[in-house]
């Protein structure tokens, strides 16, 4: 059922549904299949981006902290720290080496040009083994200071409490002072801790650095998601995030961030704070901080449904342009087709019409051009069938024009020859001159049309001759109004009726003695003419047969009667012609039924 309403269906519709079936459903089957596979491969990517930007930041962060162990070696290497912390010279003699040039500038030389000033905000030796009067000295008075001064800080009781030799300080390991006055973060050496000083504290180098750097790559790291990024010690402390706020809804314990780093296979899936979220961590060089990085998952997959709707809105995007062309193409199409449909429809009622010359150079214009030429021959081989026609129709009038009855010629020239024997000269010019003008109106010209004016005068002309035959027994009475006589009608149209009138109805009463009546008006579009005669009628039969050629009368008179009743319907049509009322003894009516105007063409 649903195929054959596929083959009744326009072209239109069927090309529309070629479309679809080759086009929207294997596409659609596609993104259906392709629909988890994509999200998958969408949100791996992006998970796989945001791991390599963390592993450049973790670089990144490396980069900045690694060098502060080598810095510090190489001031450890320096004589005259080494000699102002530990025992091996007097307290005379460190004072004489604070201010041997060459040995400050030695040390000058290591803090400027060996260090680099663009990490370092500062750096200080905290010691209690040179004399109190380098403390306050010019030169070197803002490089070594006491021990005591940073005796409070945290890191300091760390150091003393434990066997580390160094350590990495965030913020609030340092004082309110160390933090205003040399920077926010800092690493901590302890100098030389295998000397043999006894009941002496040991001295500390400390390298002081701004965590602007590290919050800057972290900052960075987070540009992609919307999670955190932090970093984070030994003692779960935080160092330094990107965004302080966050990390406190993505904090993870030191244990679990070790946990993270030793994956190798990038992020690791963690519910914190109840929710999802992919995390990844990284040692930072031989510190005990640990980058951390923490995706939320509901963003990513958001991320990726996003993409794969933006992607699938794209598709439907093409797919209507796509559509939309097609649908503007395929109606260029029908409409053409149509088009010629139409007209080819049409001619099934009338002749074809040409269209417009196409400007399109495809079938359809070939098609449409070859339609043309087609209803080009086709209206000229009308038109000349139609002149044909109707030159075998005026043929066929005149031919039934010509039918004439020889009897009235043969009696009227018998009348002729009788008065001229008699004696009647001038009834034989009357006649003679009645006679030339009854054939001058029914043989002059070769146009089958005459005016009513014309046809009466021919009735009159008729009625005089035989009139002298028949010694004036019959009467005319012409009532045909004058504002009809212009009306063109064939000729020979009244004539034959009067005749047949007069012969069969008139002549056959015993007085052979009557009236014709003529009479017309117009309806609508017609012309009716009434002939009327008081004869003796005729029956039923020989009404319905007389306009047959039929009956029992077969005279000039009766085939005069069918040639004008044929002439009449095939000059204008099936609805035109003679219509006959009569009755025995009560005469007849003849109903002549004429198109108002005739194509005289």
């Amino acid at each position: 059922m649903i195929i054959r309403k596929m083959h009744d269906a326009s072209i239109q519709v069927k090309l529309l549904i070629s479309y679809m079936l080759l086009i929207i459903v294997p596409s659609l089957l596609v993104l259906y299949l392709a629909r988890t596979t994509m999200l998958d491969l969408v949100t791996g990517d992006t998970i796989d981006q945001s791991f390599a930007l963390s592993k450049q930041s973790a670089s990144a962060l490396e980069a900045i902290i690694n060098p502060l162990p080598t810095m510090g070696s190489v001031l450890q290497r320096n004589a005259l720290i080494r000699q102002m912390c530990t025992g091996a010279a007097s307290p005379e003699e460190k004072i004489r080496m604070s201010r041997d040039e060459a040995q400050l500038t030695e040390l000058n030389s290591v803090l400027y040009n060996d260090i680099d000033r663009s990490l370092v905000t500062s750096i200080h030796v905290y010691t209690e083994l040179v004399p109190s009067t380098m403390y306050h000295n010019v030169i070197t008075g803002n490089f070594f200071l006491p021990e005591s001064s940073i005796s409070s800080s945290y890191w300091h009781g760390i150091m003393v409490s434990t066997n580390k030799t160094e350590l990495y300080c965030p913020s609030f390991y340092l004082t309110k002072q160390e933090i205003e006055e040399y920077g926010d973060l800092a690493y901590v050496q302890k100098l030389y801790p295998n000397a043999r000083i006894s009941d002496v504290s040991p001295s500390y180098l400390v390298i002081y650095f701004s965590s602007e750097k590290l919050k800057t790559v972290l900052e960075q790291d987070v540009s992609t998601h919307q999670g955190a990024s932090y970093i984070i010690n030994e003692r779960d402390s935080i160092v330094s995030s990107s965004d302080e706020n966050q990390v406190g809804l993505y904090f993870m314990s030191y244990d679990t961030v070790r946990g993270l780093s030793s994956e190798k296979n990038g992020y690791t899936e963690k519910t914190v704070m109840e929710e999802d979220v992919y995390a990844t961590s990284y040692r930072l060089g031989d510190s005990d901080w640990y980058m951390v990085t923490v995706m939320p998952q509901a963003p990513i997959l958001n991320r990726g449904r996003d993409i794969i709707l933006n992607l699938m809105l794209i598709y439907f995007l093409t797919l209507t342009v796509a559509l939309v062309f097609a649908l503007v193409l395929s109606n260029s199409l029908i409409r053409r087709i149509a088009r010629i449909n139409s007209s080819m429809r049409d001619a099934r009622e009338a002749l074809p019409v040409p269209l417009p010359e196409p400007t399109v150079h495809d079938e359809i214009g070939e098609l449409t051009r070859s339609y043309n030429h087609m209803a080009n021959e086709i209206n000229t081989l009308m038109e000349r069938e139609k002149e044909a026609a109707k030159n075998l129709r005026k043929t066929e009038v005149r031919a039934l024009q010509a039918q004439i009855n020889p009897h009235f010629l043969y009696n009227t020239m018998d009348m002729i020859s009788w008065m001229a024997q008699t004696g009647k000269g001038d009834d034989v010019t009357s006649a003679v001159r009645a006679l030339s003008e009854f054939y001058k109106l029914t043989l002059s010209k070769k146009d089958i049309y005459a005016d009513i004016r014309s046809e009466r005068e021919h009735v009159k002309l008729y009625l005089k001759l035989q009139n002298m035959r028949y010694e004036g027994k019959l009467h005319l009475i012409d009532d045909i109004p004058d504002e009809l006589n212009d009306i063109r009608i064939p000729k020979l149209t009244l004539q034959p009726i009067v005749e047949n009138a007069v012969l069969h109805g008139i002549l056959e009463k015993e007085s052979a003695e009557g009236t014709i009546l003529l009479t017309a008006w117009t309806e609508e579009d017609h012309v009716i003419i009434l002939v009327s005669d008081d004869g003796v009628g005729m029956d039923e039969e020989t009404k319905r047969l007389i306009l047959s050629g039929n009956t029992k009368n077969t005279g000039g008179t009766n085939i005069a009667i069918v040639n004008t009743h044929r002439r009449l319907k095939m000059l204008f049509g099936e609805e035109y012609g003679l219509k006959y009322e009569s009755a025995p003894g009560e005469g007849t009516e003849v109903m002549i039924t004429l198109p108002k105007e005739t194509n005289q063409s």
